[in-house]
């Protein structure tokens, strides 16, 4: 029975973390050439294409991916072994790279992280950004997961597996004393100045969709793209919000603020996005066995 060469995976880990032969010949001190034929023979041996070129760089396939992860704790574990005999013991751990949309809501990328955070063998590696570039490092296996309130449209080349983990309604949301001041929610939005998300984001247009057929137009005191800052914006500007109530949970629950009213028919829609992977990371199956945390 054949047995794998961990000199190829070495010099294959060496070249997947510098994403440069050069630099990998450089740092084993072998040949370039030399580094180039190992690589193939692990090719040859796994049954997969490790690298594609892109230009001048090589970027990891998703079985790349996957041998690279394998590697790590291959290479890991002999590390921890040396820590063992040395009294310095590492735990070993499982990774999920999460890709979240720049402005989405903390609270909810962590109710949906919530299974794993107390897990000790699971490193989360939590990046954000636009959706387009997370969508890219999703596509070129540098993303398990991303998280999102839009759903992309998905097509024969990025066939996009999208989950619909959690819907929240959309509230007004301000201090306490407002809470009894007017009749109903078209009173409030001809008296109060509002501090609302940017146009542009699927609130903001809802929310303007529904102003519109209300015959109301807003006072607009600000408007926020971070939901971190429009969150600091409801608990410092005492003004109303408008915004999901998973976004002010805490202040919620501790009395500072008030969900003064809920606005008809508008709803925050969050969402995983995937590929159609031979080799899916396991957590996120654990991820969605658990329903991905609790979302009301």
């Amino acid at each position: 029975m054949a047995t794998l060469n961990y000199k190829h995976l070495r010099y294959f880990h060496a070249t997947a973390h510098e994403g440069n032969l050069t630099r990998a010949a450089e740092k084993l001190h072998v040949s370039q050439s030399a580094l180039s034929s190992q690589i193939r023979q692990l090719e040859h041996q796994l049954g997969q294409a490790l690298f594609e070129r892109r230009g001048r760089r090589l970027v990891l396939t998703e079985a790349g991916r996957i041998a690279l992860d394998h590697a790590d704790r291959i290479f890991s574990t002999g590390e921890e072994l040396l820590a063992v005999l040395t009294h310095r013991m590492a735990a070993r751990q499982h990774v999920l790279r999460v890709g979240a949309q720049a402005h989405l809501s903390r609270n909810f990328q962590i109710e949906f992280l919530k299974p794993l955070l107390a897990r000790n063998d699971v490193e989360i590696v939590a990046r954000s950004g636009n959706v387009r570039d997370l969508l890219a490092s999703l596509e070129s296996h540098n993303l398990d997961v991303v998280l999102t309130n839009v759903a992309p449209a998905s097509d024969a080349a990025t066939p996009w597996v999208i989950h619909k983990i959690a819907e929240q309604r959309i509230s007004l949301v301000g201090p306490v004393e407002l809470d009894q001041r007017y009749e109903g929610v078209e009173d409030l939005l001809q008296s109060e100045p509002l501090i609302l998300p940017t146009l542009g984001s699927s609130i903001r247009s809802r929310f303007d969709a529904m102003a519109h057929r209300l015959g109301v137009t807003p006072m607009i005191a600000a408007e926020v793209e971070d939901m971190a800052m429009l969150r600091l914006m409801a608990r410092e500007a005492r003004q109303v919000c408008v915004l999901p109530p998973i976004v002010v949970r805490d202040e919620l629950r501790s009395g500072s603020l008030t969900e003064i009213a809920q606005l008809p028919d508008l709803r925050e829609t969050f969402y995983t996005i995937t590929l159609d992977r031979q080799f899916p990371n396991p957590l996120l199956r654990d991820l969605w066995a658990e329903g991905g945390g609790d979302f009301r």
